[in-house]
């Protein structure tokens, strides 16, 4: 009888061991390829190449990501501006934390760019920066390009044109219609909703 005992304890062990990697090689994030849910999307991943403030290449390819929730909310976002003759292009999503700690060295400003130690929620997959386009895919008007960190860049900065303005408030009545809220101080960041609990995330890209 002992014999059949100690026969069957490597076949629990084994199984034990199996159930713990098991779930240790499971994903710890719920990240999804934006043009996966919005096939249509625009991207101009700015940080895949050297058209953006740092000037230096930040990612290994010009993809985009995003948790479920906000991209599943941008998907309505597209929709809603659509039916408005325009459509979204994305700047960025998902960021690596490294990449957050390259863009501090370079600019240590909390207005525009967030201090690593505490993460950006672009680090938390909850995070995008978008601008509007025409049907066409033609850009429109904007009070500011992409990454202007002036007052340009503000949302309440009127010293532009009113077309630009327009634009800005479109852009930003539909993300918060759809539980985006944008900041003061760049007219393109958007976060989504229950950000705050969400752990930051330092995932390459090429890992994705």
């Amino acid at each position: 009888m002992k014999r059949n005992v100690f026969s069957v304890r490597p076949v629990f062990t084994l199984l034990l061991l199996l159930a713990v990697f098991g779930c240790q090689s499971r994903p710890t994030h719920d990240l999804v390829e934006l043009n996966r849910v919005i096939p249509d999307i625009v991207l101009d991943i700015r940080y895949a190449g050297t058209d953006n403030f740092v000037g230096e290449v930040l990612y290994p390819s010009a993809r985009c990501f995003l948790a479920k929730k906000p991209a599943k909310a941008l998907k309505k976002v597209q929709a809603d501006l659509k039916q408005q003759g325009y459509c979204l292009k994305v700047f960025d999503g998902y960021r690596p934390l490294s990449v957050q700690r390259r863009m501090w060295e370079i600019l240590p400003d909390d207005r525009y760019v967030a201090d690593p130690a505490t993460g950006s929620n672009h680090n938390r997959a909850y995070s995008v920066d978008v601008a509007l386009l025409d049907l066409e895919g033609n850009e429109v008007s904007m009070p500011s390009e992409f990454d202007d960190f002036s007052e340009r860049a503000h949302m309440d900065y009127m010293d532009c044109s009113a077309e630009a303005i327009h634009h800005r408030q479109i852009l930003r009545e539909t993300m918060e219609r759809h539980g985006f809220s944008g900041i003061d101080s760049e007219w393109w960041h958007f976060n989504y909703q229950g950000y705050k609990d969400k752990p930051v995330l330092d995932i390459s890209i090429d890992r994705l």
